[in-house]
């Protein structure tokens, strides 16, 4: 695997990103043409499929989200664990979540410095990122 920054850390999974979410569209363009010139008597199974291709839309959609928001959680666990490790205090709760998950790319080095540097000037996720010197993998992620 190459050495991850901040330009190739963004993963894309190709069955998901890629073929579900295709696959997802075209059910629900062709349920909703089905549904256009069904006739009377299969109308009820025609929007029965509409339905279903709505479904898996929004499922698709939040079993990511959902994955990622535990994910978000871990992260600001362990890296106020980080913080507290290195430094013995507990982080400001004035980090948002965002931030912290942008912090977990800096090394211990530059990690309490960048801290405090979000903290004050209320930096961006991606400018967090983008300030990071030492940029440490996070390669064990979903």
């Amino acid at each position: 695997m190459a050495q991850q920054t901040f330009k190739t850390h963004r993963r894309l999974i190709l069955g998901h990103h890629g073929f579900s979410a295709f696959a997802i569209l075209a059910l629900i363009i062709g349920s909703i043409m089905n549904l256009i010139n069904s006739a009377d008597e299969n109308f009820y199974s025609a929007s029965l499929l509409v339905l279903i291709s709505v479904v898996m839309l929004f499922m698709w959609f939040y079993l990511r989200a959902f994955a990622l928001k535990a994910q978000d959680r871990a992260i600001r666990a362990e890296e106020r664990l980080r913080y507290f490790i290195l430094t013995g205090k507990s982080m400001s709760n004035a980090l948002s979540v965002r931030q912290v998950i942008g912090l977990r790319f800096a090394a211990d080095e530059e990690f309490i410095a960048l801290c405090e540097k979000a903290e004050k000037e209320n930096l961006s996720e991606a400018a967090i990122k983008k300030s990071i010197k030492n940029w440490k993998p996070d390669t064990y992620r979903v």
